[in-house]
C-alpha cells in the first residue's frame, strides 16, 4: 500500500490507473513547491521538470505571449497541469499562480517511467478524451443498474387486458388482437381463464390445420401465471423464465387483473426503455396517449446517460423515437390520402439525430406541385399544436410547418435555394444552416430527395461559403470564458461556445466537398476519409463533441431535477475535475478546429 502523501488523492484519476507499487514510488518522489502570486510557474514553449498537482491557491493558463496572450483556463485545488512540457519537452501554454500557491511536485524522470511502465497511464495523457471518458462511463454505471433492480411490476408497460368468451374463433380472437393491438387475450370459461397468444393462434392454423371458427377455449393455456403489481420486476422476469412463459397477467393486492407483462417489456425494461415507448406509441390513438408514451423519454436519457453510453448512440436511440413521435402525429392531422403530396421535414439538430432532450420546434413542409388542399393550413397548426402539447415547444423563429414560409411547394422551395446563393445576410445563413441538415421523417420522402441536388450544389458558391463559415468564429473564443464563467451567471454556454463552432463547421466543410451526410459524426468521418480534415484532428473532433455534449447534457438533467428549465449554460465550477480536465481538452479541439475552418474558406482573425 502506498504511503500516503497528505493532500494528494492517488485514487482519483489519473492516479488510480497505477498499480500500488507505483503508487508507492511517486509518492515517494513528490516534492512540495510555493508560488508567490505573481510567479510565472512554467512558460510556452519551454520544458518542465516537474508535473504539478495544485494542493492550495490558484493557477491560470495562457495562449500566447505578450499583448497577444488569451487566457483559456483556471486550476484549482486537485488540478494537475505541466504533463504536456514533461512529456513533449515543452509547454503548450504559459501557466502563473494568481493568489499563493502550493503544489505537489512530480519528478519528470519518475513521470516518464511511469508512462513507460504503465500503458493506460500513459494513454490517459496521450488519448485524453477518448480515455477519460471510458473512466468516466465505468465510474457511472453500478449506481443505475443498482435502481433498475428494484424497479417494481407497476411501473413496467402493461398491455391491456382484453377477454373473450371460449366460443370465440380463431379468426374472430386474431381480429381482437388486431383491433386492440395487443399481444394476447384472456379467455373465459368453465374450466377457469386462461390465456392465449398470437402464436397459439398461427400454430393452430398453421401447424395443427385446425379451421378458422375452431373456438379458441381448447387452445387457452391454463392455469393463468399471474404476479402481483407491487412486485419486484426481475422477479417477474425469474418466474417467466421458470415457467417457460412469455406473458404473465399482472394482479393488485385483491387478485384483480390489472394487465399483461410480456418477456419481451421486461427485457427491454433492462436493456433500454426505448423498447417500451415504441410499443406505446404503436398503440397511441390519440395526441394524449401520444404525450403519454413520449414522457418516457427523458427517463430513457437519463438511463442510457448514466450507464455511460456514447452520445451517438444514444443521439440516435432518442432521434429513432422522435422521428416514431412526429410520424404518429403527422398520420393523425393528415389524413392517409394526402401523404404522398406531403413530405414532413426536421430541421437542425434533429435533423442532424443530434437532439437529446424536447426543444423547440424546427420542421418543414415539402408539397407536390399543384397540390391544393385547403385544409392544409388547419391540419398543420394542428400539428404544431399537438407537438407543444406533447412536450415539443414552439419555435421562438417559428420555423414551424404552422408557419407558410416553410412549408412549400417543391418548385417553390428550389426557387428558394437558388435565393439563398444570391442572398449574403444573417436570416438567410440561419435559414440555409438548418435546411442543411434536413431529414424527412413523414410522408413522401422522394419529395426532398428531389429538392437535395439543389442543395448541394450551393457547395460550388465559394463567396456564399466563405459567408457561411464566418458563424463558425462569430462566437468567440471558448476557452476564454472558462476562466470568466461567473461572467455569465456562473455558467459557460457551451453550446454557443463549444458545439455550434464544431457541428456548424463540419455542416460547412461536408457542403464544400459534396458529403451529403447530415449527422455531424458521419460528416467528420467522411472529410477525413475525402482528405478534407486531417487524421488527428479528425479524431480528436468527434470526442470533443461528444464530451462538450455530455457535459451540457449532465447539467441539463440536474436543472430538470432541480425544477428548472434545462439550458445549455454548465456551472463550469462545480464539475469534478475529471470532467474539467476533458473539458480543458474538449476545448482546445475547438479552438484547432475553428482554426482548420478559417484556413479551409480564407477568413481573417
Amino acid at each position: 500500500m502506498a504511503t500516503p502523501v497528505p493532500g494528494l488523492d492517488l485514487d482519483s484519476p489519473p492516479f488510480d490507473l497505477l498499480d500500488a507499487g507505483q503508487k508507492q514510488r511517486l509518492a515517494a518522489a513528490v516534492d512540495l513547491a510555493y508560488h508567490p502570486a505573481g510567479t510565472r510557474i512554467i512558460e510556452a514553449g519551454e520544458p518542465s521538470g516537474h508535473v504539478q498537482v495544485i494542493l492550495k491557491g490558484a493557477v491560470q493558463a495562457f495562449d500566447g505571449r505578450g499583448a497577444d496572450s488569451t487566457r483559456f483556463a483556471d486550476y484549482g485545488p486537485g488540478d494537475l497541469f505541466g504533463a504536456f512540457a514533461v512529456i513533449a519537452g515543452r509547454a503548450r501554454h504559459r501557466y502563473e499562480a494568481v493568489q499563493d500557491t502550493v503544489c505537489f511536485l512530480l519528478p519528470a524522470a519518475t513521470f516518464h517511467a511511469l508512462l513507460a511502465e504503465n500503458p493506460r497511464f500513459a494513454a490517459y495523457f496521450h488519448e485524453a478524451l477518448s480515455v477519460k471518458r471510458k473512466l468516466l462511463a465505468e465510474q457511472q454505471q453500478p449506481g443505475e443498474l443498482g435502481r433498475l433492480m428494484l424497479t417494481r411490476v407497476a411501473e413496467a408497460q402493461l398491455a391491456p387486458v382484453h377477454e373473450v368468451p371460449g366460443t370465440t374463433g380463431i379468426a374472430d380472437a386474431a381480429a381482437r388482437l388486431r383491433e386492440q393491438r395487443v399481444d394476447c387475450l384472456l379467455v373465459a370459461g368453465d374450466a377457469g381463464p386462461g390465456i392465449v397468444t398470437r402464436t397459439d393462434l398461427l400454430d393452430a392454423l398453421a401447424l395443427r390445420g385446425l379451421p378458422r371458427d375452431f373456438p379458441v377455449g381448447p387452445l387457452a393455456s391454463r392455469p393463468l401465471l399471474s404476479v402481483r403489481a407491487d412486485a419486484v420486476l426481475f422477479q417477474a422476469l425469474v418466474s417467466m423464465t421458470e415457467h417457460h412463459v412469455e406473458r404473465v397477467v399482472v394482479v393488485d393486492a385483491e387478485g384483480a387483473a390489472l394487465g399483461t407483462l410480456g418477456m419481451a417489456e421486461v427485457l427491454a425494461h433492462y436493456a433500454s426503455i426505448s423498447h417500451l415507448i415504441s410499443l406505446r406509441l404503436a398503440r397511441a390513438q390519440t395526441v394524449e396517449e401520444i404525450a403519454d408514451a413520449a414522457r418516457g423519454m427523458t427517463d430513457l436519457v437519463r438511463q442510457l446517460h448514466a450507464q455511460g453510453a456514447k452520445m451517438s448512440y444514444l443521439m440516435e436511440m432518442v432521434s429513432a423515437l422522435n422521428s416514431r413521435i412526429l410520424a404518429r402525429v403527422f398520420a393523425l392531422c393528415v389524413p392517409a390520402e394526402h401523404h404522398d403530396k406531403l413530405c414532413l421535414l426536421v430541421l437542425g439538430s434533429e435533423g442532424r439525430r443530434e437532439q437529446i432532450l424536447k426543444t423547440d420546434q424546427d420542421n418543414a413542409l415539402v408539397l407536390a406541385d399543384g397540390f391544393d388542399w385547403p385544409g392544409l393550413p388547419a391540419a398543420m397548426d394542428a400539428f404544431s399544436a399537438a407537438l407543444a402539447q406533447i412536450g415539443y415547444p414552439p419555435c421562438p423563429g417559428r420555423v414551424m410547418v404552422s408557419n407558410p414560409h416553410w412549408r412549400l411547394g417543391a418548385s417553390q422551395w428550389r426557387e428558394r435555394i437558388g435565393q439563398w446563393a444570391r442572398v449574403a445576410d444573417g436570416q438567410t445563413a440561419l435559414d440555409l444552416a438548418i435546411t442543411l441538415d434536413a431529414r424527412p421523417v413523414a410522408g413522401n420522402a422522394a419529395l426532398f430527395e428531389a429538392l437535395r441536388p439543389a442543395v448541394q450544389a450551393l457547395g460550388h458558391d465559394a463567396i456564399g461559403l466563405k459567408y457561411l463559415a464566418e458563424a463558425t468564429l462569430s462566437k468567440g473564443n471558448p476557452l476564454t470564458w472558462l476562466g470568466q464563467v461567473r461572467e455569465h451567471g456562473g455558467r459557460a454556454d457551451l453550446k454557443r461556445g463549444g458545439v455550434f463552432p464544431l457541428v456548424h463547421g463540419l455542416r460547412v466543410l461536408a457542403l464544400k466537398h459534396g458529403i451529403a451526410h447530415r449527422n455531424s459524426f458521419d460528416r467528420c468521418a467522411a472529410l477525413v476519409s475525402a482528405g478534407a480534415l486531417d487524421r488527428e484532428l479528425g479524431r480528436d473532433v468527434p470526442q470533443a463533441l461528444a464530451v462538450l455534449m455530455r457535459l451540457r447534457l449532465g447539467q441539463q438533467l440536474a436543472d430538470l431535477d432541480a425544477g428548472q428549465p434545462a439550458s445549455n449554460g454548465v456551472d463550469v465550477a462545480a464539475l469534478r475535475r475529471l470532467d474539467r480536465e476533458l473539458l480543458r481538452d474538449a476545448l482546445r479541439v475547438v479552438n484547432a478546429f475553428k482554426d482548420h475552418v478559417a484556413d479551409a474558406f480564407h477568413l481573417g482573425g
